[in-house]
């Protein structure tokens, strides 16, 4: 069946270089985003084709029909624009919060500087290592520039999570990456509304909680406003004045949430085209529901490797996007050299769940590297000793001696001393509850491997190179198909921001031929692959913000 012709609005002329109708052609053509493109029928043939500058003329007649006109896109316009208004940032960009350090002050600051955001990974460390980056990035940071921090949901030290929460108050950090709740928590709560108020009819929240999350029932706690109960005990514990749990009952508790989905760490291997649509959904039935009126804002992460990836995260409404595994692999990264050559090497089915350190006990798994560790294999057999045995006692002499030589690589009484010694002065607490519950104290021996596997490939610490723990999603796999042959495939020569304007200019090529194809115009395949190539940092980011 032949097409039905497309309409036109006249004629186009052409200026000092003619359409382009096939092949490398419109390939090239599609490459040119910055310029508006006019889709244009070859009067002979009938084709639909690109071309750039001229003259429209509407309601003529000429050689070349004129079909319709696709305007300019940029960069800096993908997403939603509160999100650049709200935040300060020149892209919908953002490098999360990789754990125990691996997202540096170093990554958050260049970051900055190019006009994106980034989070410190600061869930892992001691408050003293916490401080001094927060000490660090009010210095680093240009001022006016964005940067926030993480704030990761602490089960087993509930104090630890509540002191930070009052750290970032206390110190004006305006904005935290809420990761690993499956609840809302009177730390982030009191974060998301400490010095809220009313300023000639309008509210201003100054902290920004930016919550992670995989599940639509734990986007809807961060999308209501909290339970009155946790306010009426925040107010008694003066974490937040009444006129400020007030205003709290009224508001959302995230005002931007980014939806995760198959993503390095803790993940819940979703889809990202499932998940999204259905967190949107949810986003606005509750706003229409509660009334709100200040926009709230859906990001998408997890998977996001590619130019094609993040444009199908900005096709299905991502405000933001919010990138990890990739970043990881970055100089900037905390992550050792030989990790990040490592993870230079991922291939899809390279990566592996297994038992996480912090919910051990619950038996929630993290995603990480499988190829050149033995870590994923060695922390399952913990896990199902863990889940077979009442305590250590009860362990057999064969069992005892497979974990100590196979799987932990040192004595079981060894490493209890150093367990003992760590929480005396972290939370003694563990301690007392350790002796009088057997299970618990095996636990903690079995944490004390897991912790230490991620810091083991930070230090890259040479012994332990087949226990690194390395958090990392497919997306790394995607990305270094993506870049084979060209100078990001060299791990030395990965840098964040070369990393992020290489995938936001590949999103608007690729964005670019299917608004073309969608107006009739053939697009070779080849127009949807848009190789990295050297990139910097625009002279005026700052200044365009």
């Amino acid at each position: 069946m032949a097409s039905t012709p497309l309409p036109t609005l006249g004629a186009w002329t052409p200026g000092e270089h003619l359409p382009a109708f096939d092949g490398a052609g419109l390939v090239a053509a599609a490459s040119r985003v910055r310029e508006p493109a006019m889709v244009v029928r070859e009067g002979s043939t009938g084709r639909i084709g690109i071309g750039f500058g001229g003259a429209a003329q509407p309601g003529a007649s000429g050689a070349h029909p004129w079909v319709g006109t696709l305007p300019a896109l940029w960069p800096e316009w993908l997403g939603d624009r509160s999100f650049q208004e709200v935040h300060g940032t020149r892209y919908a960009y953002v490098a999360g919060a990789m754990a125990n350090g691996i997202a540096t002050v170093e990554m958050v600051v260049a970051m900055a500087q190019a006009g994106m955001l980034g989070f410190f990974g600061s869930a892992g460390l001691p408050r003293a290592r916490v401080e001094e980056a927060l000490d660090r990035l009010e210095r680093e940071v240009p001022p006016g520039a964005p940067w926030g921090v993480n704030l990761i949901h602490s089960p087993h030290e509930p104090d630890l999570e509540n002191g930070l929460a009052a750290l970032y108050v206390a110190r004006g950090v305006r904005r935290v990456s809420a990761s690993a709740y499956m609840a809302l928590t009177p730390a982030i709560v009191h974060y998301a509304f400490a010095g809220v108020r009313r300023v000639d009819g309008q509210i201003v929240r100054p902290n920004h909680v930016f919550a992670k999350i995989s599940r639509p029932e734990t986007a809807k706690r961060f999308l209501e406003p909290p339970p009155r109960d946790l306010l009426d005990k925040l107010v008694a514990d003066g974490r937040l004045t009444p006129a400020e749990a007030a205003l709290a009952a009224t508001l959302p508790v995230a005002e931007d949430i980014t939806v995760e989905a198959d993503s390095g760490g803790h993940t819940d291997n979703q889809i990202l085209t499932a998940l999204f649509p259905t967190v949107a959904s949810l986003r606005d039935r509750i706003a229409r529901e509660r009334g709100y009126t200040r926009p709230i804002r859906v990001g998408a992460a997890g998977g996001l490797g590619t130019p094609d990836a993040v444009a199908a995260a900005f096709g299905l409404g991502a405000a933001y996007v919010l990138t990890g595994s990739v970043n990881q692999a970055c100089v900037e990264s905390g992550l050792c050299a030989s990790g990040r050559e490592m993870l230079a090497k991922t291939a899809l089915g390279d990566v592996v769940m297994a038992p996480a350190a912090d919910m051990f006990e619950m038996g929630v798994e993290v995603q990480v590297l499988k190829r050149g560790t033995l870590f994923a294999p060695r922390a399952k057999r913990l896990y199902e000793v863990y889940r077979s045995h009442k305590g250590l006692e009860d362990l057999s002499p064969a069992v005892r001696t497979e974990l100590e030589t196979r799987v932990l690589g040192r004595p079981i009484a060894d490493i209890w001393a150093d367990t003992e010694a760590f929480f005396s002065e972290r939370d003694p607490r563990e301690l007392d509850k350790a002796s009088r519950d057997p299970k618990h104290r095996m636990a903690l021996v079995f944490r004390w491997y897991l912790g230490l596997s991620s810091r083991w490939a930070i230090a890259g610490q040479p012994d332990r190179r087949m226990d690194y723990q390395i958090w990392c999603g497919p997306a790394m796999a995607a990305f270094n198909a993506w870049t084979e042959g060209t100078h990001l495939a060299d791990p030395g020569a990965r840098r964040v921001v070369d990393v992020a304007l290489n995938l936001l200019e590949g999103a608007c090529v690729v964005t670019r031929a299917q608004q073309l194809r969608s107006a009739g115009v053939p697009m070779p395949p080849a127009a949807f692959r848009v190789a990295p190539r050297p990139l910097h940092v625009p002279p005026d980011a700052l200044a365009a913000r």
